[in-house]
């Protein structure tokens, strides 16, 4: 049976919500930004974008660009709030609803179609839903597969509904830029028409899979099935995600990040994030994984080592993620970052290190749980996390998943 795939993506998110919570705001140029005065534009009203704002301007840009541009500072719990409901309004057709980002879905009414009718009366009736409860407008995409869908809910923005039906893929896909596929970033478009003569998806899918994969490393095969439409990956609700026996975190960054600096960050966030959930329950891993996403939201890559003795300490884990990721040889730009320890072990109770050095660690990661145990959160840690630029900001970023931070559970 061919899927029916819808991704629902909503249209300027953040601005048109303050715009509704603020009859005052409605019809003018809007920016939302984060809390800090050193914050970037998170999103802009499409009265702003007409003027060219644009995410991730500076506010001074964006007043250049447009004098009269008026600044919000973001509520989290606002966006937050009103996406919940949208959730729950999608769930109404089915279960099967993936949280893609704060403004985003993707829906499978395959099955549902027996009781609402075909999947473009549901899409319909979701838009009229939302533009009457909420007072918010979306962009709607129908196809085949996630892929395809989200293609063609970018086709029509904004308050557009599109539809791929699988005999016209061929032909939608044949001289559609490359650059229109998701993840296919401007970098990678570039690297396709210079090193293999690929500007459109029809040329993509008809590449040399070797080459591709010579080129650009294991994602090669996956560009080539992205430039035919080819994507089985299904909609997966969050409460039906895979739990394994593991203490782990990811993370999903808030842009397709290249820069091994700021990688190595979020691999120490997380290690620390990891260490102090596994010692919290006082265990310790033998097995630790590093999870990739890529910018494209679909290639996942997972690779693991198995090591000598248990561990738990942050500086243990994150020295032993930073082998992982490395040896992954990934070098496209990346969207989500997971580590976890599984091949668990009772901790507590262990023989104290012979070695000075040891201790010291061992007793300074005692005293940070403890501070942070009662004061909250990365209240005392390490020092190549205090970056003044990423301080402040309390504007969710568009690649928001369910919890912000995503907690795997020991089992």
């Amino acid at each position: 049976m061919t899927r029916s795939i819808i991704h629902l993506d909503m249209n300027a998110f953040f601005a048109s919500v303050e715009q509704q919570a603020n009859p005052e705001l409605k019809g003018k140029p809007i920016a939302v930004v984060g809390a800090s005065h050193r914050t970037v534009i998170t999103t802009a009203s499409y009265e702003a974008r007409a003027f060219g704002v644009k995410t991730g301007m500076a506010i001074w840009e964006g007043k250049r660009a447009c004098p009269e541009l008026i600044i919000v500072k973001g509520d989290n719990k606002k966006y937050t709030h009103t996406s919940s409901r949208i959730t729950a309004m999608l769930r109404e057709y089915t279960p099967l609803v993936e949280v893609f980002s704060i403004d985003e879905a993707f829906l499978d009414v395959t099955h549902s179609q027996a009781l609402y009718g075909p999947a473009e009366t549901i899409a319909y009736q979701l838009k009229a839903r939302i533009r009457h409860e909420l007072g918010l407008t979306c962009s709607v995409g129908i196809a085949p597969n996630k892929l395809l869908a989200k293609l063609a809910s970018d086709m029509q923005k904004p308050d557009g509904l599109t539809i791929i039906p699988p005999e016209r893929v061929g032909e939608i896909l044949e001289r559609l830029p490359v650059g229109d596929l998701c993840g296919v970033g401007k970098r990678l478009q570039k690297q396709l028409a210079l090193y293999c003569n690929v500007h459109t998806c029809g040329e993509l899918g008809r590449a040399d899979e070797g080459m591709l994969t010579r080129r650009f490393g294991i994602i090669g095969k996956r560009l080539k099935e992205m430039g035919q439409g080819l994507d089985d990956s299904p909609v997966v609700p969050v409460e039906e995600e895979e739990q394994v026996k593991s203490v782990g975190h990811s993370m999903t960054l808030p842009r397709d990040v290249e820069s091994r600096d700021y990688i190595l960050k979020r691999l120490l966030q997380l290690s620390e994030m990891v260490g102090r959930r596994a010692r919290r329950y006082g265990l310790a891993g033998k097995t630790l994984s590093v999870q990739v996403r890529l910018g494209d939201f679909f290639s996942n890559f997972q690779k693991q080592i198995t090591l000598a003795t248990p561990i738990n300490l942050s500086d243990d884990i994150y020295q032993a993620a930073v082998r992982v990721f490395d040896s992954m040889g990934i070098d496209q730009p990346i969207r989500l970052l997971g580590i976890s320890l599984s091949n668990l072990y009772e901790h507590e109770g262990q023989q104290i290190s012979l070695f000075e050095t040891d201790r010291k660690k061992e007793q300074l990661t005692k005293a940070m749980d403890a501070v942070n145990n009662k004061l909250g959160d990365f209240k005392v840690t390490f020092g190549s996390l205090l970056d003044e630029k990423e301080k402040g900001s309390h504007v969710i970023s568009p690649a928001w998943k369910p919890e912000g931070i995503r907690n795997v559970t020991v089992t």
